[in-house]
């Protein structure tokens, strides 16, 4: 009975090709986990920012601890969340728009988007007015 052993450059070619193959299966795992994420659902609070006399007419106020920012227009109240519909990073002010720090995404004040790679723009929060004149907003 003849025993085949591997030569040591046979050996190494082998690992090398094992390696190789497990690190180009790592990586698409990672690709294919980056392609299907979806936005986490968070669960819908209502937050209470206190009276709407807070807010003057013509402000834009920027609520950290939600994240959004709030405008008092004409037409009454206004709120956008500040998260990116990309990857769910918190957007940053910057002048009249909105950024996203993570891949650049650009926003109006509005919440339309000005360059990708978010498609969709930053969601608008329902707000309302509680019993004892606090704005209360909806996550």
């Amino acid at each position: 009975m003849k025993i085949n052993l591997l030569s040591r450059r046979d050996f190494l070619r082998l690992i090398s090709k094992a390696l190789l193959s497990l690190a180009g299966l790592i990586g698409l795992g990672m690709i294919v986990r980056f392609l299907d994420y979806t936005e986490p659902s968070a669960s819908k609070q209502k937050i209470d920012i206190g009276p709407a006399s807070n807010y003057p007419l013509g402000s834009r106020t920027i609520l950290t601890d939600i994240p959004a920012v709030l405008y008092h227009t004409q037409d009454g109240f206004l709120a956008i969340s500040l998260i990116c519909t990309h990857l769910g990073c918190t957007v940053a002010p910057q002048d009249s728009q909105f950024v996203c720090p993570c891949h650049g995404s650009k926003f109006d004040s509005t919440g339309k988007v000005l360059r990708g790679p978010a498609e969709k723009p930053l969601n608008s929060l329902t707000i309302e007015t509680g019993s004892n004149g606090n704005l209360i907003i909806h996550t």
